[in-house]
C-alpha cells in the first residue's frame, strides 16, 4: 500500500489544530487502500499548539511531530517538514484552516491519474478586498517580469509526487521560494480552483515584513528584469541629465545676460536623481543579499525534538484517524 504524507506547518495554532486533525482523519477514512502519516512542524509555539500535537500522537501513530528550536520563518520550516515526509505523495496545507482539508481527496483523484503536481489556486478569498487586490496585483506583476511561469494565488497548498519531492531535496536552497521553485522545476502543473474561507480561530501571524520579504523573494528568484531594469535606467537617466546640460548650455550662450538657471531646478534634479540611486542601490541590495543566504548555506532549521519518527513509514501505519 502506498503512503500519503500531509504536512502541516504551525505557530501558536492552538485553536486550530484539533479541528484540522478531525477533518483530514475523516478523509482518510474515505482511502482506505492508502497508508497515511500526518506530519505537524511546529515553529517553536508559545502556546499550547505542541501539548495538542502529542495528545494526537497518544490516539493516532500515524501524527508525527518536529518541533524547531528557533522561529525559522513561514518561509524555511515548511519546506523542511516536505523534505522529511517518506509519502509516494505529499500534500502541504497551513494549520489555519483556510486551505480546506476536503480538498485532498480531490488532490489525489488527479494523482491517481497521472498528475506530478496539484495546486490549490485560490479563485476567490474572504479576506478584505484591499488586500485581495494588492495580491493580485503582486501576482501579476511577478508573472510578467519572472523567467518562468508562475502560478497565481498559489500558496504552496497542493499535492506532489514523491518525484516532484526528490527534485526538490537536491536542490539545497537554504530560502527557497517555493511557489517558484514549483514553476521552475518544469512539471506539469495541474489546478484545483478553490475560494479561501475567513480564519475562524486565531490571528494570522504574516504582516508588512513578512509579506513583502516573501514579495521580493520571489522577483529575486525567478527575474532578472528588475536588476536589468537598473542598468537601463542609469543609462537613459545619465543621457537626458547629458541633454539637459547641452540645452541649458546653448540657452546661457544664446541669453547670457537674461538666462538664470534658478535654484529650483537644480533642488528637483538633485533630489530625483539621488531618490533613483537609492531605490536601485536598494534594489541590488536584495540580489547581494539573497547570494550572500545562499553563501552561507545554512539548514533550512534545526530541530530541536522529532516526536513519532521511530513508527514504521509504510505497511503498519494507521490510515484512518483515531478519533
Amino acid at each position: 500500500m502506498r503512503l500519503i504524507s500531509i504536512v502541516t506547518p504551525c505557530f501558536n495554532e492552538q485553536d486550530n489544530v484539533i479541528e484540522l486533525y478531525e477533518r483530514i482523519a475523516k478523509m482518510r477514512s474515505a482511502w482506505p487502500q492508502y497508508h497515511f502519516e500526518h506530519i505537524f512542524i511546529d515553529n517553536a509555539s508559545t502556546d499550547a499548539t505542541v501539548e495538542r500535537v502529542r495528545d494526537l500522537i497518544t490516539r493516532d501513530p500515524a501524527v508525527r511531530l518536529i518541533i524547531n528550536a528557533r522561529n525559522f520563518g513561514h518561509i524555511r520550516s515548511p519546506y523542511h517538514a516536505l523534505l522529511q515526509a517518506a509519502g509516494d505523495a505529499v500534500v502541504c496545507m497551513a494549520s489555519d484552516l483556510q486551505d480546506p482539508p476536503e480538498l485532498i481527496a480531490e488532490f489525489i483523484g488527479h494523482w491517481e491519474r497521472g498528475a506530478r503536481v496539484v495546486a490549490g489556486i485560490k479563485k476567490t478569498s474572504a479576506e478584505r478586498g484591499f488586500s485581495w487586490a494588492l495580491r493580485s496585483m503582486y501576482y501579476r506583476f511577478a508573472r510578467k517580469v519572472a523567467d518562468v511561469d508562475l502560478l497565481e494565488h498559489f500558496t504552496g497548498f497542493g499535492l506532489y509526487d514523491r518525484r516532484v519531492v526528490d527534485v526538490l531535496r537536491k536542490l539545497n536552497d537554504p530560502y527557497p521560494y517555493f511557489r517558484g521553485i514549483i514553476a521552475e522545476i518544469g512539471f506539469e502543473v495541474t489546478r484545483v480552483p478553490y475560494s479561501q474561507p475567513a480564519r475562524t480561530h486565531g490571528v494570522t501571524k504574516n504582516n508588512f515584513y513578512t509579506l513583502f520579504d516573501l514579495a521580493i523573494l520571489g522577483i529575486t528568484s525567478h527575474s532578472k528584469l528588475p536588476i536589468r531594469l537598473a542598468t537601463m535606467a542609469g543609462f537613459s537617466l545619465a543621457l537626458l541629465s547629458l541633454l539637459i546640460s547641452i540645452v541649458y548650455l546653448v540657452l546661457k550662450v544664446l541669453y547670457w545676460d537674461s538666462f538664470q538657471l534658478g535654484t529650483a531646478p537644480l533642488l528637483i534634479g538633485i533630489f530625483f536623481f539621488a531618490s533613483v540611486q537609492l531605490f536601485f542601490i536598494g534594489l541590488i541590495g536584495e540580489y547581494v543579499a539573497a547570494i550572500h543566504t545562499r553563501v552561507l548555506n545554512r539548514p533550512l532549521v534545526t530541530e530541536l525534538e522529532r516526536v513519532n519518527f521511530e513508527q514504521p513509514r509504510s505497511g503498519d501505519v494507521s490510515s484512518s484517524g483515531g478519533t
